[in-house]
């Protein structure tokens, strides 16, 4: 079919050229980075026709679109917030494009709807989320967003009366937002692209612009800063991260005795999460400890030679952390599989959380002074299910789980182990029918990451569900730069060490080759934001390796990407061009300096969209421009792009439904599948 399709639209080059430490580099789609120009709209209404002429006619849309309604239309539920006997959750019923905010009167209690962003627009792409919510359950803040932007609006409500406060903010990025136990008061972080980010108190009753800034003077567009309020309201806690991934500064302040600001840690070159639990702070950190460990800070005498450690490093991951109902819990990765731990709060075990089979878990949430804490399971072929603990007696209950998902006693998910490039072993999960023949037929599809110290863990995908139960195999390498394995895999991943990333994940592809269960033919692969930069990097160093290939909300250019959104946070994890250095790293691999005239490209569909104000869908376009001027395939280079979606989900499920239903149908068709 690759050769009835028809010709790209056609796309003007322009002669942009810069000098960078010493090298001249050409970027003939410059003019595409203007997203409001009539040129580039017009060039995106071009786009998006074309790639409905092409993908609209392929074979078997509609069984497709059928199976993914019944595969992604399930029940959905978030983590329940406890304030005083009052629990609020997300809940979105099958029928639903978007999730409504609850609220009930005891975690068993009817749910009483709250806030329903259905109906605030005729396409559904307002999402709603829950921000905080005062110590008793008084109170709440939310946001609304639209089209999965990282801005929201917020708003605050009396939940006694199910009324809304007539303080009204700005649309914004909001990071952390703790109400005061009276009400009376709000600490709320911003951060803009011009000041960087800023922590300021917010009296009820009072006008939003006048609000002081307490914290943040001085830290510019490369900082990310948070806050937490102890449950007295006594201890403020700053958290300064230098980007995403980066090192963490954390800092304290008694705003109940108009204290000064304390530092707790500062000057260490480390990650650190603050947990408090009533007024004591617990700080997870990989400091002297790759794994992460955990030390108990007394706030008076915060000085880093009087913490103490509470638990200690383990071989295994500790990848998450809370204090709950009196308890510590913390989760683990132990080859790349969760297991819970919880612990008194001095550290003493207590018990291990019963996990209902290989998946995903985190540890427990809920308040210090509460014996409840939940927390949800998931696996490749089931959505999450949430489960109610009982921290001192250690019992359990279903609290909430969606009927659909695929019978597990059909599949089967392996754990196998490979050699990259350099001789590292990695880890990859398999998921495919039992019994499967390795006869290298299989329609393959491999999905992975990469960065950032996030872990892959097995987590629920319509997509992957779709892709199995029709008899292909879904693939997720554990590659370096993620978290799986410590701060040392992570490492290993990142600035001048990103290319053992890319070559990891080739060798994935070639052990799946090597053992039968594809072939190149056959072999498709999707990342998404910094897994998009990966796919950019599979599609320019081994288009011999996949046939095709969905990249998603990439990073693309990565000469020029600092320069954008909120594309500073990330120079801890990748450099900047401004460093020369790091420059020849960088220019060494960006995907969109080595595009070759004539290159027998894999089949690509780059998924982008305006809404997205976190990587800038720039990349995605100046991509697909050059993509499909330079090809000497012969086979499609098509941009998926929604007007009204961002990086970070909040689309309406009809909406995911018709970007999924437009992925399978092009994998369906590149990889051979018969409708």
């Amino acid at each position: 079919m690759a050769e009835t399709i028809p010709s790209p639209p056609s796309t003007p080059t322009g002669g942009a050229v810069d000098t960078v430490q010493g090298v001249a580099i050409a970027d003939p789609y410059r003019w595409l980075e203007d997203q409001n120009s009539p040129e580039t709209r017009a060039w995106i209404r071009s786009q998006i026709e074309y790639t409905s002429s092409v993908l609209d006619k392929l074979p078997g849309r509609d069984a497709i679109r059928q199976r993914l309604e019944r595969l992604a239309r399930v029940e959905y539920s978030s983590l329940p917030a406890q304030g005083g006997n009052r629990f609020f959750f997300l809940r979105r019923t099958p029928e639903e494009n978007q999730a409504r905010l609850f609220m009930a009167e005891g975690a068993d209690g009817t749910p009483v709807l709250l806030v329903d962003p259905n109906p605030m627009n005729k396409d559904h792409t307002t999402a709603v989320s829950l921000m905080d919510v005062s110590r008793d359950g008084r109170m709440i803040a939310y946001g609304l967003r639209q089209g999965g932007e990282d801005e929201t609006t917020m708003t605050f409500l009396d939940t006694d009366t199910r009324t809304e406060l007539t303080d009204r903010f700005p649309r914004g990025r909001y990071f952390s937002v703790r109400i005061t136990p009276d009400r009376k008061r709000v600490y709320y972080s911003t951060f803009s692209t011009t000041a960087g980010p800023r922590i300021r108190v917010h009296t009820f009753g009072t006008d939003p612009s006048g609000d002081a800034e307490i914290f943040g003077e001085g830290y510019g567009k490369d900082y990310i800063i948070g806050a937490d309020l102890s449950d007295s309201g006594r201890y403020l806690i700053y958290d300064v991260n230098k980007g995403a991934g980066g090192k963490t500064e954390i800092f304290a302040q008694d705003v109940a005795a108009h204290g000064p600001v304390v530092p707790v840690a500062k000057g260490i070159d480390a990650e650190f999460h603050a947990e408090l639990a009533g007024d004591r702070l617990y700080l997870h950190t990989n400091w002297k400890a790759p794994n992460w460990h955990v030390y108990t800070v007394d706030l008076e005498h915060p000085e880093p030679e009087r913490w103490t450690e509470i638990l200690p490093e383990t071989k295994a991951v500790m990848s998450g952390f809370s204090a709950v109902g009196g308890t510590l819990a913390a989760s683990y990765l132990d080859n790349v599989r969760s297991r819970v731990e919880i612990y008194t709060p001095g550290g003493k075990p207590l018990r291990t959380i019963a996990l209902p089979g290989i998946g995903t878990a985190e540890a427990p949430r809920g308040r210090w002074g509460s014996p409840e804490g939940f927390y949800s399971f998931s696996s490749f072929l089931a959505p999450p299910a949430i489960y109610r603990y009982d921290m001192k007696a250690g019992k359990q209950a279903l609290w909430f789980r969606a009927k659909a998902g695929l019978d597990p006693a059909v599949y089967e998910t392996r754990q196998l182990w490979y050699a990259s490039q350099d001789g590292t072993k990695v880890p990859m999960f398999v998921v495919a029918k039992k019994g499967l023949k390795l006869d290298g037929s299989h329609p393959t599809l491999m999905f992975a990451y990469g960065g950032f110290n996030i872990s892959l863990t097995p987590a629920y995908s319509p997509l992957a569900a779709a892709f199995v139960e029709k008899g292909g195999v879904y693939a997720q390498p554990n590659l370096r730069g993620g978290g799986e394995f410590g701060e040392k895999w992570h490492e290993a991943g990142m600035l001048d060490r990103k290319q053992h990333v890319f070559d990891d994940f080739y060798a994935a592809g070639e052990t799946l080759i090597k053992l039968g269960y594809t072939s190149r033919q056959h072999l498709a692969a999707e990342g998404r934001s910094n897994g998009g930069l990966l796919m950019g990097a599979a599609m320019t160093q081994r288009p011999d390796l996949f046939r095709a290939i969905v990249c998603g909300f990439p990073l693309l250019d990565m000469v020029r990407y600092d320069r954008f959104k909120v594309a500073r946070w990330w120079v801890p994890e990748y450099g900047s061009a401004d460093d020369p250095q790091q420059f020849r790293t960088l220019y060494a691999y960006s995907p969109y300096h080595h595009v070759k005239k004539g290159g027998k490209y894999p089949a690509i569909l780059f998924v982008s969209g305006d809404f997205d104000t976190r990587v800038d869908p720039l990349h995605a376009r100046k991509m697909t421009a050059l993509m499909q001027a330079s090809t000497g395939s012969g086979l499609p280079v098509l941009l998926h792009y929604d007007t009204a979606a961002g990086h970070s989900g909040g689309l309406p499920v009809s909406r995911e439904i018709d970007l999924m239903t437009d992925e399978i149908s092009f994998l369906d068709w590149q990889l051979g599948v018969k409708p």
